[in-house]
């Protein structure tokens, strides 16, 4: 076998519906900050990084999360902002098209016989030793023509995972890699403790090692449907070798199925075989995870913020802005955001997506998004939204600015709390100190910058027929949006 360093593909899709109300959409689990710090598509990168030598690695993901990956890739060495490319998607189309893509960029860009590493963006891993040896082990195998996925010890009757059941060792011997005899969807609760009770079945991580010429042939043969779009999808994009953001064409992307690697090919394909892992493994996936990140007390209750607890046992609180007090309960999950509350029993926080589902058709857009939204240029906070009128908090970073831009529907006031702004409206461009402010009518055309080197914090009053966010019309934007 040929030991190859691999190329990562790091998989940034899906809203970690589970975790509501701190992901959502718009603001997935990758991005949250842990509890230590850091967030899980950051520390993804740092170990992909590890393994993947001087060559490149790439993201696929969403278009509208392509800065907030940058930022969350903030910490990484500055060579390895040089290798990223990212590969965008105008919107979510699971993990089979994903994969293909990612193997089409990876055979252009580097050969059809390396291996790729492909990792999800919301795993934690902790022992990074132990996952570089599987993954090296991983990367041989795959170079061998194998398509490779990594099986976990399971510890518990885990109805969130898959599950891999284990045929015999490979003619190597090795008792580390395996061939896989079948594939478990998430099984209700009685299969998953068979599973467990079996000592055949490994929890279904979800990472894969395979080379481009691998998967897509693999793809070809089970999944036709996804090689061909994925081709199609793929000829449109550019070529040039300084290519580092790569916007998928939405006509063509749209064509491509909805279906997962695992369902597309791996369930199918003969000879897929998996290495175990012996290093800790989580994919965050609900809040029992998030618990396993906190100490408890005396009282087992985990507790993060400003928060009190008085006979209140085995509860988890998470307190961002306002002081959570529990008195006399138990078993119970506590999440308090700016916007949104969630309770629930510990023996339900898999139906926590439940809540996103209602959301969703009630049109409450507390499914999707936070009151204070990241945005390229800084970040806002809705404070107040009410019939006819909205108000926001806006911070600019230094040296950044909003698009020019107009507004068919609603008008602005903005009052400069903080810092110095420059306005452009219509023709003119002035500048705002603090405790001054300007209005801007509907169908002007305007921007805000901040010239500083301090924040800009300004407060906006939206005042029109219809608010919201979609009522922007971009004449020029520095961040290609």
């Amino acid at each position: 076998m040929v030991d190859r360093s691999p190329v990562p593909l790091i998989l940034s899709g899906g809203a970690g519906t589970r975790l509501w109300p701190l992901s959502r959409d718009a603001a997935p689990k990758p991005f949250m900050r842990l509890p230590d710090g850091g967030t899980l598509i950051g520390r993804t990168a740092a170990r992909a990084l590890a393994l993947a030598g001087d060559g490149p690695f790439l993201t696929v993901t969403r278009s509208e999360h392509y800065f907030a990956t940058r930022d969350a890739y903030a910490g990484l060495p500055a060579s390895a902002h040089e290798r990223a490319v990212f590969l965008l998607e105008p919107f979510g189309r699971n993990t089979a098209p994903a994969v293909a893509l990612g193997a089409l960029w990876v055979a252009r860009a580097v050969g059809d016989d390396v291996p790729m590493l492909v990792l999800p963006a919301d795993h934690l891993i902790h022992d990074i030793d132990a996952f570089a040896v599987a993954a090296t082990r991983a990367a041989a195998h795959a170079s061998a023509g194998r398509l490779v996925t990594f099986g976990i010890a399971p510890t518990r009757p885990e109805t969130g995972y898959g599950y891999l059941e284990c045929g015999a060792p490979l003619d190597d011997g090795d008792p580390r890699v395996v061939a896989v005899a079948r594939f478990v969807e998430k099984p209700p609760r009685e299969i998953a403790e068979a599973c467990v009770a079996s000592g055949r079945h490994l929890w279904n991580s979800g990472m894969f090692c395979f080379t481009p010429r691998t998967i897509l042939a693999a793809l070809a043969a089970h999944a036709p449907a996804v090689e061909r779009a994925a081709r199609a999808a793929f000829a449109l994009l550019p070529s040039g070798e300084r290519e580092t953001r790569l916007d998928l064409d939405p006509t063509a992307f749209d064509a491509m199925p909805d279906v997962s690697i695992d369902y597309a090919v791996m369930e199918k394909a003969a000879g897929v075989v998996a290495v175990r892992g012996t290093f800790d493994w989580s994919d965050i996936g609900s809040w029992q995870a998030i618990d396993d990140l906190v100490a408890a007390d005396a009282e087992g209750n985990r507790r993060q913020g400003t928060s009190i607890a008085v006979g209140t046992r085995d509860t988890t609180i998470h307190a961002e802005d306002r002081v959570v007090a529990a008195v006399g309960v138990r078993d119970l999950v506590i999440v308090d955001t700016p916007d949104a509350t969630l309770v629930a029993h510990r023996d339900r926080l898999q139906d926590v997506r439940d809540v996103v589902a209602e959301l969703k058709g009630l049109g409450n857009d507390a499914w999707r998004s936070h009151s204070t939204v990241a945005r390229p240029w800084g970040a806002y906070t809705v404070v107040l939204d009410a019939p006819r009128f909205k108000i926001k908090r806006i911070e600019v970073s230094p040296g950044q600015a909003i698009s020019l831009q107009r507004h068919r529907h609603r008008s602005e006031h903005w009052v400069v709390v903080q810092g110095r702004a420059r306005v452009t409206r219509a023709n003119e461009v002035f500048d705002l100190a603090c405790n001054e402010s300007t209005f801007v009518p509907a169908g002007t055309v305007h921007r805000l910058e901040n010239p500083g080197d301090e924040p800009l914090v300004v407060v906006e009053v939206q005042y029109g027929d219809y608010l919201g966010e979609d009522d922007i019309e971009r004449l020029d934007d520095r961040y290609g949006r």
